[in-house]
């Protein structure tokens, strides 16, 4: 029977659960609740918090001796996505839902957070109506407003969380109807990584592999785009990487606005899924408005790319630890990895004659890149041309297929 994970902080908000796992049952699905308050003592939590804390490695009893709020969210968190990462695994739970204020969306949020795109989990919340990327992460967590604090069932909560029930038990029933189907045949997905200045390339390589017989998801080299992207690759949705444009990389080091977080391009190499990378957009790092760029930058390579995007062109010494990076990250890969460099230009403004071309960073990113990449198995395919040339989307997609083919017939075989 389809069964919701109710995912809570039972000793504040038992009232609340109590009433929602009734409309859940009501609505004919079965409750499963996992308790992720810091002293409760809930009768109607299947999982008990001290089982919450456990699956965070820690001991329970310690830990509430310290009474470190700050400690105790962090480690319900990570119990909570360890449980219910497993009970999704298993097939015990269908979908996942959470209500609470700042304290329990924070920690509800790694739990949402540890389960596939495509499986349901609803949060409802107070903080729901400003800057929900901690809560959202990388997944398809649908957030729901509370209006009023989540402090007790009254007429304007009822209506709010009778939405949720409803909803999460459509989602929930849907999903569980769909793993028992037989599969819908779909071409393989392939990911792409585009920036405005790489569009050329992206869209060549999409094209070729679109022929190819993919189905190719773009993402937008934007922070938010590359970490969806390797959010997909940790849940085996992607067959293959074509990771064109690695810009994020320069704005977690330099300190831009458009940040994947450090361990961007890490993913395919973890799990040992075919990629063909190269080193679009390093040229250059994004900040905000011209007045938002911070006063240690005075003196730099800028150009207002529009009102609130401003780039700055990456110097030799930051182009140097960037392909550092790339290529210890390459060299770590598990699975079939390949790297692209054109040799004339990272992206449309970094050609000859162009606003950011500098042959001397271009140079000190090669040369770092093939150093770290010695020894290691990643071939390097040097192209005398620049990266928004025609032919070079078509290589990476080209040699991207057959790196997949290759790993399905060995797997096959």
């Amino acid at each position: 029977m389809t069964t919701i994970a109710l995912v809570g902080t039972l000793d504040t908000k038992a009232e609340d659960y109590a009433w929602l796992k009734g409309r859940l049952t009501e609505l004919g699905v079965n409750v499963l609740a996992v308790d992720v308050g810091s002293f409760s003592t809930a009768d109607f939590a299947d999982v008990s918090s001290d089982e919450v804390i456990e699956a965070a490695g820690e001991d329970a009893a310690k830990l509430r001796e310290r009474r470190d709020r700050g400690e105790m969210m962090a480690v319900m968190g990570r119990g909570a996505a360890t449980i219910v990462q497993k009970l999704a695994e298993e097939g015990r739970i269908h979908g996942l839902l959470a209500v609470g204020g700042s304290g329990g969306s924070s920690v509800a949020a790694p739990a949402m957070q540890a389960v596939p795109v495509g499986f349901p989990k609803l949060l409802v919340s107070t903080m729901a109506s400003g800057d929900v990327s901690p809560y959202v992460g990388e997944t398809d967590t649908t957030l729901m407003y509370s209006v009023v604090d989540v402090a007790g069932i009254n007429s304007i909560s009822a209506m709010v969380l009778g939405n949720a029930a409803a909803a999460i038990a459509g989602m929930a029933k849907e999903f569980e109807a769909r793993t028992k189907r037989a599969p819908v045949e779909h071409r393989p997905l392939v990911g792409l990584t585009m920036f405005g200045l790489t569009t050329p390339a992206a869209d060549e390589a999409r094209k070729t592999l679109s022929d190819l017989g993919y189905e190719v998801l773009v993402f937008h080299a934007t922070g938010t785009g590359g970490r969806a992207m390797e959010k997909l690759i940790e849940s085996e949705l992607i067959v293959g990487v074509c990771d064109l444009t690695t810009t994020e990389l320069a704005d977690d080091l330099v300190g831009g606005v458009l940040s994947a977080g450090p361990d961007r391009l890490e993913m395919a190499g973890r799990t040992g899924t075919p990629q063909v990378v190269s080193l679009g957009a390093l040229d250059m790092v994004n900040f905000g408005p011209k007045d938002s760029v911070p006063s240690e930058f005075e003196g730099r390579t800028f150009l207002v790319h529009n009102p609130t995007v401003t780039l700055m062109r990456t110097s030799p010494t930051e182009a140097e630890e960037l392909g550092r990076r790339i290529g210890t990250k390459l060299a770590a890969a598990k699975g079939p990895t390949e790297l692209f460099i054109p040799t004339k230009g990272l992206s449309g403004i970094d050609v000859e004659g162009g606003p950011f071309h500098d042959l001397e960073a271009d140079t000190a990113l090669f040369d770092a890149v093939k150093k770290s990449l010695d020894g290691s198995t990643v071939a390097v395919h040097e192209q005398d041309c620049a990266i928004n040339d025609e032919g070079f989307g078509r290589a990476m997609a080209e040699r991207l297929h057959e790196l997949i083919r290759n790993q399905s017939g060995k797997k096959e075989n």
